[in-house]
């Protein structure tokens, strides 16, 4: 094969691709609308899964295996009547790719079903050895958009003529400012929180035209990053954190610095016309059955208080909740200082001393590394198994989706086509990797008395963030001064209690310290519920956060039991995402298409 032959070969893997992709697309349609669940069956490998988002069943729902499948697209379909699948131009073509070790063709197309427009994915493999039929193993079906209710974007957008050729009247400031001040109206949304997931959900329900009031108790929009210890910095690439609508400039570091993104975040509030009570506090709601609406409690830093009647609270502020202050024995005499890793900011004003970590995740690793480097002796206190992951190369290997190109929505519909099946068999998959690329470090950790584990099923850090937020460290390079003894490494169950000095060790001996940091995590996210909204929420709706029983995420972007409660959090990538599906649902709800649980 010369060179001219390789453009032509390529064109002719690109169009059987295609081919496959168009053909099963139109056969689908055509057992779709005969609802008849032996045709669509036979579309379909055996060992099969189907990932709906809203489309078809108006909620987060995965289905496996053929029979399931099939007989639940041909009673959905009633209610659905989806019709007009095909592949649409400007989206990222047909493809031969590998996934979970399958070869697989890979399609993105798009659909209309009742109530809007959809989008999904399908990954065809052959149904022999022979090769001559491809069917699916996989099918997401993803509403992105309802009818005569789109997203103000493009071609969509506002003219403008509002404000700006309204001569003698409210230019665009006057308007902004009488939005945010909430004198004349309530918000349809009270969104808690004011970092991504927050800003992210807002600005979808405002290009949705839902009236949406974001609180954020920190004095400026961005704090709760900028107010995070000194050296914080993503740990994963530019390229998947982008918040909706607006992406980050092509000159930013590939690690973004907490104070830039604090800092875009305020700009995008204002850029994207978000209205945002700054220096105010969500401290408590009551759900009225009769006015079905929240009777929301808001305290401003001054003291004083505003009641607002929102139809739907959003809590935005994170998986955790509150930090936690263990109760170790004889901490309470400590002379030196003792701050939760919350609190921390710099190790500059404790050069020279000594310091105690209790606990070994990202936080913890980070701040020893901030220490070690402002010349304070560092010790970290291990209490029970951790996953150790680097940063690069490991860890980069979750961006995989992002780093083959393409528009970022397309990377993102790829991510949220797997049922949790697959998400588990990828995790595992991808943690054999990791354990592979920094077989090496682990080896040393092991070698220093270091507890490591991958997870119970082996899954590695990815599914422990989703179970319990937590475990786990993304290494900046702390592991390699552990190894080296440059960093101290203290397993707790040799510690009898804390003295005024220190740790008294079960052999007698003291470690010394000026300076405890409990790295400790934090309470989940019920609690910050059950203090604001009561026990009765908090019994009603369940666990938020964590792997339910069908393999998701409880509670998280979707309904939830209590009418008009809803739950966003995550990383970067995570809330935009889903802040797409929780906008979709709210806004349905607003225009009676969907009613609570």
């Amino acid at each position: 094969m010369n060179d001219f032959d390789q453009p032509f070969l390529q064109f002719q893997v690109a169009e059987q691709a295609r081919r496959s992709a168009e053909g099963w697309l139109a056969a689908f349609e055509a057992a779709l609308v005969s609802r008849n669940v032996a045709l669509i069956g036979a579309l379909f490998h055996q060992d099969c899964h189907w990932q709906d988002i809203l489309a078809f069943t108006w909620h987060l729902t995965p289905v496996e295996g053929r029979d399931n499948v099939a007989t639940r697209l041909a009673a959905e379909q009633e209610r659905t009547t989806a019709h007009g699948f095909h592949l649409p131009p400007g989206r990222k073509p047909p493809r031969n790719v590998k996934r979970l070790g399958i070869d697989s063709v890979e399609a993105i197309f798009e659909f209309k079903t009742a109530d809007g427009r959809g989008a999904g994915i399908i990954r065809l493999s052959p149904a022999s050895d022979a090769g001559d039929e491809m069917k699916a193993w996989l099918l997401s079906t993803t509403l992105e958009a309802l009818e005569g209710h789109e997203e103000k974007i493009g071609t969509n957008r506002p003219t403008g003529a509002a404000y700006s050729r309204n001569f003698g009247g409210d230019n665009w400031a006057d308007v902004r400012r009488k939005a945010r001040a909430y004198d004349d109206r309530e918000p349809a949304v009270l969104v808690i929180g004011g970092a991504q997931a927050g800003l992210s959900i807002a600005a979808r329900l405002n290009q949705l035209g839902i009236d949406t009031l974001v609180v954020e108790k920190w004095p400026r929009i961005g704090d709760s990053w900028r107010k995070r210890y000194h050296s914080l910095a993503l740990h994963n690439s530019i390229h998947l954190n982008h918040l909706p609508y607006m992406e980050f400039p092509p000159t930013w570091p590939k690690y973004i610095p907490k104070d830039m993104l604090g800092n875009w975040f305020e700009f995008y509030a204002d850029a994207m016309e978000i209205n945002c009570f700054t220096d105010t506090e969500f401290v408590g709601g009551t759900w009225d059955e009769i006015a079905q609406c929240w009777t929301a409690r808001l305290k401003h830093s001054d003291g004083t208080e505003r009641v607002v009647r929102p139809r739907h609270l959003v809590f935005a502020n994170g998986v955790s909740s509150y930090p936690m202050m263990p109760d170790l024995p004889g901490l309470e005499d400590f002379k030196g200082e003792i701050i939760h890793s919350e609190g921390f900011d710099s190790g500059a004003s404790w050069k020279g001393k000594n310091a105690l970590i209790l606990g070994t995740g990202s936080s913890a690793n980070d701040i020893a590394l901030d220490l070690h480097n402002h010349g304070v002796n560092t010790t970290l206190i291990q209490r029970g198994s951790t996953t150790v992951i680097s940063i690069d190369p490991s860890a980069r290997l979750n961006e995989a989706i992002w780093d083959e190109g393409g528009p970022l929505e397309d990377c993102d519909l790829i991510v949220s086509s797997a049922t949790p099946t697959l998400i588990i068999r990828a995790y595992k998959a991808v943690t054999k990797r990791m354990l592979a690329l920094d077989k090496e470090m682990i080896e040393g950790l092991k070698g220093i008395g270091f507890k490591h584990d991958v997870g119970a099923d082996e899954t590695g850090h990815q599914l422990k963030y989703f179970r319990r937020g937590g475990g786990y460290n993304l290494d900046a390079g702390s592991s390699a001064l552990m190894i080296k003894g440059e960093l101290g490494l203290l397993q707790y169950d040799r510690i009898e209690r804390f003295t005024a000095d220190g740790a008294l060790l079960k052999d007698g001996s003291t470690v010394s310290a000026d300076l405890v940091v409990l790295a400790t995590g934090y309470y989940p996210q019920m609690e910050l519920v059950r203090r604001a909204l009561g026990e009765e929420i908090v019994e009603r709706i369940g666990p938020v956060w964590g792997i339910g029983a069908d393999g998701q995420l409880n509670n998280m972007f979707k309904r939830t039991p209590q009418k008009g409660l809803w739950f966003i959090a995550g990383g970067l990538a995570q809330c935009r995402i889903n802040s797409k599906y929780l906008a979709l649902q709210i806004k349905a709800m607003e225009l009676g298409k969907l009613g609570p649980l």
